[in-house]
């Protein structure tokens, strides 16, 4: 941490109602492409957690009597620290998540930006009039802010899940409880760090870190003054988060997990193709939840694909996110590579062919070699289930049809990719395949202005887009008669 302009952006403690409180245990957060321990953060209780929603009840009175100008003005200031601050940002991302340092530096960026997007948006919150059924009424529809938003976000973008999520809530007049992954604390309170700087109110912007995700969670989907929650994870865990708010009949919106086809047919730009799937692929060790998990190949190019695809990866460099060469960082823990290891493993004894790595890297335990599979088919365990690590799964199809079926058969619905030409087939995929977000010829889509979600199990709502507002409004309808 020596390494920061401002070491003041490095805190310990949770942001609750405009301070920072300790307490007597500490989580330890560990550089994963060291192990070693770059600091300590207090573990916060139940009682902190409770005290934070309480703070964001009260702070919910004035926040949302703010015009949309007055919150704003202090998002855009906030945005301005956050990119005047940027490569120290990055840093703390890198050295408590592993992800390359340019990667980091982006990550900051795109977080920012949806800070910037929304707090302009939030002055676009129009309503409606609507014809009266009689002369002596009007029909008014106006949109007011939900209340208080809780969130819960993971380790994989600790800086950009937490800005897309409570960019929208602020613009909109609610407040916000966050509670960040325990691995990636530092982020989150760094970003609330300058939410005080920029003038946000105390009680606006809470960050509570624990290390009781559970009972932590247990609290932020029931308690009954949270009027909306929202969670990025694994589908699994978003099920059980999804009933825990049933009780209280809470707003949800919910980024869980992804399957994300990668189609090449046959009429598509084979380099450009093989760029994109890097791209969608390799992102973060391949440790996102639109990553490419299937690539779809049309079998008349696999043989010029696949060969061109694993040279590129074998050119990706393994190591430390601070060292400039670094293409692919750790993953998370030692359990995600184990992970990975065995979805590799397991689809191997069933037949399917290691091209390229396949094995723990050398760099040591948290490290997992850029992985090419081949001889793949859709019912083996590495297209069946989120790989969330740095392995491509190469799938040879025939036709059109047969690949759609392949790439709609699972339960997830988050992202999708496909490269082709022809413009008939463009639209015909591009409608057909079950995925909220769809990238053709581009293999990073995601932006501010752009509705993020997914359908069937990916998730409920859109984060970015003038649409991402929807989740933390409620319309109210307003008759007005004798006139």
């Amino acid at each position: 941490m020596d390494k920061l302009n401002d070491p003041s952006l490095l805190k310990c403690h949770s942001y609750i109602n405009g301070q920072w409180h300790p307490s007597d245990t500490q989580i330890a957060v560990t550089n994963p492409a060291t192990n070693e321990v770059i600091g300590y953060v207090s573990d916060a209780g139940i009682s902190d957690v409770e005290l934070a929603i309480d703070a964001a009840k009260v702070a919910f009175k004035t926040w949302s009597a703010h015009t949309a100008a007055e919150r704003a003005n202090l998002m855009r200031k906030w945005f301005d620290l956050l990119i005047a601050n940027q490569q120290d940002l990055a840093t703390i991302l890198t050295l408590e998540q592993g992800k390359p340092l340019a990667e980091a530096k982006a990550e900051i960026a795109y977080g920012a930006a949806y800070i910037e997007w929304f707090a302009e948006e939030g002055k676009r919150i129009y309503g409606d009039t609507i014809p009266a059924p009689a002369n002596d009424k009007r029909i008014v529809v106006i949109k007011q802010p939900v209340g208080v938003v809780a969130s819960i976000t993971p380790w994989n973008f600790p800086n950009a899940m937490i800005a897309r999520k409570a960019a929208a809530a602020l613009a909109a007049g609610c407040t916000f409880v966050g509670r960040p992954a325990s691995q990636t604390p530092l982020s989150a309170l760094a970003m609330a760090e300058l939410a005080e700087r920029a003038g946000i109110p105390s009680g606006v912007f809470n960050i509570v870190v624990d290390d009781d995700a559970k009972g932590i969670g247990q609290v932020l989907t029931q308690h009954p003054d949270i009027a909306k929650f929202t969670f990025t994870g694994s589908t699994q865990v978003g099920r059980q988060l999804i009933a825990q708010c049933a009780s209280t009949v809470k707003k949800v919106s919910m980024e869980l997990g992804g399957n994300a086809p990668f189609i090449v047919f046959d009429d598509a730009d084979i380099d450009a193709a093989v760029q994109g799937a890097i791209a969608a692929k390799y992102r973060n060790a391949g440790q996102t939840c639109v990553c490419a998990n299937r690539i779809f190949v049309h079998d008349s190019i696999l043989e010029e694909f696949t060969h061109k695809f694993s040279k590129t990866v074998s050119k990706l460099t393994i190591g430390n996110g601070l060292h400039e060469s670094t293409h692919i960082g750790p993953m998370i823990s030692t359990k995600a590579v184990a992970d990975v290891d065995n979805l590799v493993n397991a689809s191997v004894i069933l037949g399917a062919k290691v091209t390229l790595g396949g094995s723990v890297a050398k760099q040591g335990s948290h490290f997992y070699q850029p992985t090419v599979l081949t001889n793949v088919t859709n019912d083996m365990p590495i297209a069946k289930e989120e790989i969330f690590g740095p392995v491509s799964a190469i799938i040879s199809f025939t036709d059109e049809d047969e690949v759609i079926n392949m790439a709609n058969d699972t339960e997830y619905g988050l992202a999708a990719y496909f490269y082709a030409r022809d413009i008939g087939r463009v639209w015909r995929v591009s409608e057909a395949l079950q995925y909220g977000m769809i990238g053709i010829n581009e293999g990073i889509i995601s932006n501010a202005a752009a509705p993020f979600g997914g359908v069937k199990q990916s998730g409920i709502g859109r984060e970015g887009s003038k649409y991402g507002l929807d989740d933390y409004l409620e319309i109210k309808y307003l008759c007005i008669g004798g006139i």
